[in-house]
């Protein structure tokens, strides 16, 4: 079974992700890390990124490894962060990674999580959820992960927000068959249960 968790950034995609994975005994894929582990890779080689898309190693767990190395810090600075938005929306990038991901999530139970994962990746998930928040709260939880300025990252997340919606990219198209949460209201415990609900469902009618 596939849960599929899309939504901007700063709506908890991660958090909620890692945790519902957890309490069901998934396997957590985080794609976003893919996009970033790229884009540090073409940074420190000069290589274009979809050269870098093509051929790059990327293990996925607890840890992020790249060509083994253990990058799971290195990927979450501010640098690449900002980096990764415009290789993330280099078509040529997406279509390497995506059927990457596609084939990481043919077998077995997952939840997937980035911006794309209902639409794209995993548009046969028999569970799919749209996380949404409302700017400030994205950006509130943001400037507390990282210890950055609430303002600049209002700013850049405005900026980053209107860069996605105009490119070949559906990060703000809800999947027709998703089940919308608002997350700005709600504990983590809340999001969570909601989504388990959804599963029992699912399997209940044996999707």
């Amino acid at each position: 079974m596939v849960i599929a968790i899309d939504g901007p950034a700063g709506t908890g995609k991660s958090t909620v992700a890692r945790a519902v994975a957890e309490r069901l005994g998934f396997t957590y894929l985080d794609t976003g890390a893919m996009y970033r582990a790229v884009a540090l890779a073409a940074d420190r080689t000069g290589r274009p990124p979809a050269e870098v898309a093509e051929h790059v190693d990327i293990e996925l767990g607890a840890h992020v490894l790249l060509a083994g190395e253990d990058v799971t810090e290195a990927i979450r600075t501010p640098e690449v962060t900002a980096a990764t938005s415009h290789v993330a929306a280099d078509p040529a990038v997406r279509q390497a990674l995506v059927a990457k991901q596609k084939a990481i999530v043919a077998d077995g139970d997952w939840v997937a999580e980035g911006r794309d994962i209902g639409t794209v990746v995993a548009p046969d998930a028999a569970v799919k959820v749209f996380l949404t928040a409302t700017p400030e709260e994205r950006a509130k939880r943001r400037a507390k992960q990282t210890g950055g300025e609430y303002e600049t990252i209002l700013r850049d997340q405005a900026e980053r927000d209107e860069r996605d919606s105009t490119a070949d990219r559906a990060i703000f198209e809800a999947p027709a068959d998703s089940v919308p949460v608002d997350t700005t209201e709600l504990t983590l415990d809340q999001v969570i249960d909601q989504i388990a609900t959804l599963v029992v469902e699912a399997k209940e009618i044996g999707a």
